[in-house]
This record gives C-alpha cells, sequence and structure tokens, in this order.
C-alpha cells in the first residue's frame, strides 16, 4: 500500500486510535502521524510504547498542517474539539472522526468547519472491550467495515482518499447517510450495549446469586454480556445520550419481542418459542458466513498483538 497523506494527526489516544497508529505504520499510510491526548499520563503512556511519530501537548499543535485530522474522543466533546483545532486546519485538509454516532456529532462539528476543509465523518465498526494507548493492534480493522458519512457537499475526490485510507488498514468502505447509520448502531450496537449492562446489573442485584457463583459459571452465557459491559463508560454515556431517538426506537421494539416471548413462557407455546430462536440462529450464522466473526471455541476472540 502506497502513502495516502503527508501527515495524520490522531486526536485522542484510546483503542481506536492508537490501532489507527499501528495500522498506519504497517501499511505505510502517512508520512508522520502525530497525537494528542487531554491526560498527561496517556501523553508519557504514548511516549514511552512508541505510539505516534510526535505527541503533542494540544489538539491544535497536533493538528496543525495535518492533511487528515481524525477526532477519536468521546462522542459529547466533539464540538469542542473541533473549535479549538479550527484555526490549525489547512485548505485542502480532511476532518474525520470514529465516533459511534453520526447525526449528533455533524450538528457539533460543522458549525466550527473552517471554508475549504472537508468534512466527512465515519466509523469503523471495530473494537474491543479494552480502552486505553496500550490496548491498540494493526489488525483492529481488518475484514471490518468502515462507514463514510459524507456531508452535503463533501468532495468525492477526499471521500475517494479516505476510502482508500481505511481500505489500506485493512478495513471494508461504505458510505451511508448519518440518520439511516445511527438507526443501524441502535440495532447493532447501542441496543445491545444496554442490554448487557442491564444483564450484568441484574445479576449484580440478585443476591440470591452470589457473586462467588456468578463469576464461576458466567461460561452458561452470561461472560458475553460481562465482556460487552466491560466497555469505555465515558463512551457509552455519550452514546445514549447522543442516539436518544433512534435507541429508544429499538429498546421499545424489545420490549414488545420480550413480552411476547414472556407470553409464550407462560402459555407453554413451544411452537413459539421454537419458531423464534430459529430465526435468530440463522442470523448469527448469516454473521459468520459473511466473515464477520468465526465459530471457532474461544469466539473469535483470540486477539494477537502486533
Amino acid at each position: 500500500m502506497s502513502q495516502v497523506y503527508d501527515r495524520v494527526a490522531l486526536i485522542g489516544l484510546g483503542l481506536i486510535a492508537s490501532s489507527m497508529f499501528w495500522a498506519i505504520k504497517r501499511a505505510g499510510l502517512a508520512g508522520e502521524v502525530t497525537g494528542y491526548a487531554r491526560s498527561r499520563a496517556t501523553r508519557d503512556t504514548a511516549r514511552r510504547i512508541g505510539l505516534c511519530d510526535r505527541v503533542c501537548e494540544s489538539a491544535a499543535e497536533a493538528a496543525e498542517g495535518a492533511d487528515l485530522v481524525v477526532l477519536c474522543v468521546p462522542v459529547g466533546v466533539m464540538g469542542g474539539v473541533a473549535e479549538e483545532i479550527a484555526p490549525m486546519l489547512r485548505p485542502g485538509a480532511t476532518l474525520t472522526d470514529v465516533g459511534s454516532v453520526k447525526r449528533n456529532v455533524i450538528e457539533q462539528v460543522a458549525p466550527h468547519v473552517p471554508e475549504g476543509v472537508h468534512f466527512i465523518p465515519a466509523h469503523p465498526l471495530a473494537g474491543t472491550e479494552h480502552s486505553g494507548p496500550e490496548s491498540g493492534f494493526a489488525e483492529l480493522f481488518e475484514n471490518r467495515w468502515c462507514l463514510l458519512v459524507p456531508v452535503h457537499g463533501s468532495d468525492p475526490e477526499a471521500v475517494a482518499r479516505l476510502r482508500a485510507f481505511w481500505e489500506g488498514m485493512g478495513a471494508h468502505a461504505e458510505e451511508m447517510d448519518p440518520d439511516h447509520h445511527d438507526l443501524v448502531l441502535a440495532v447493532t450496537s447501542h441496543a445491545p450495549h444496554l442490554i448487557a449492562y442491564t444483564m450484568v446489573g441484574v445479576a449484580d442485584d440478585l443476591r440470591r446469586v452470589t457473586d462467588s457463583e456468578v463469576i464461576k459459571y458466567s461460561a452458561a452465557g452470561f461472560r458475553d454480556f460481562t465482556r460487552i459491559a466491560a466497555s469505555d463508560p465515558t463512551m457509552w454515556r455519550d452514546v445514549f445520550l447522543t442516539n436518544k431517538d433512534a435507541t429508544l426506537e429499538i429498546l421499545g421494539r424489545f420490549t414488545e419481542e420480550l413480552f411476547a416471548l414472556q407470553r409464550a413462557i407462560r402459555t407453554g407455546d413451544g411452537e413459539q418459542l421454537f419458531d423464534y430462536f430459529t430465526r435468530t440462529r440463522a442470523i448469527r450464522r448469516g454473521i459468520i458466513e459473511a466473515g464477520q466473526d468465526t465459530d471457532a471455541p474461544d469466539f473469535g476472540r483470540g486477539v494477537k498483538k502486533s
């Protein structure tokens, strides 16, 4: 893969940004990568592990002169960061993000984008339950999707360049409308996370099941909820507050389905339960066939760090 940008700036140095850096370096996608994190401890860690070619002391310093600036911060602070770096964004540069919500990010960031700067929101559908600068690895985006969400008037050439960048990191890229993105993610990510948080919270409330039993017998399915529920609390708080409508719509549908299953269990309707579980099993098979997971014994979680 050849170089796509001369200089890339990563604002926020958690799992996604650190994985981006290692993937960029592996494929030679940028000449220089600058980085900034709000926490001094994170910046010190980044320098210690060689994360970024240059770790800066402000977001504006990191963004100065960059061809591509990537906002890798929680959704709730995207607007503030965009405002801070705006004076440093040079004409012809691209500003993008990796947020899990798109309509709200566009509303926050777009007013601060200077004339001549290409704003192309994006969202890589990749992650683990781990966070922080040391959690990243170059293979994170391989065979995963990155959704590009161009705003009105986005330059096709700049979009194509960003697509090539994500494809260079191993991802498949596809364009999507922001509102549709938020609905899709409410189904595939946001509502499932909330349900996982609730399940783990319910287990914590059920004092009849002791803590040691919850931990000891978690392979029975609870373990998979705890993996999701271990995700970064700040990020997920912001996701639910900024994708409120779509998440509430899907949770409403979930509640209706749950009531239907409760009724089937109460009335002993085994046929309905069997048909329902057969349908959901087919969805799991489809995910595996699409290469988005594996049926290996470790649920495909054996991650090899580079």
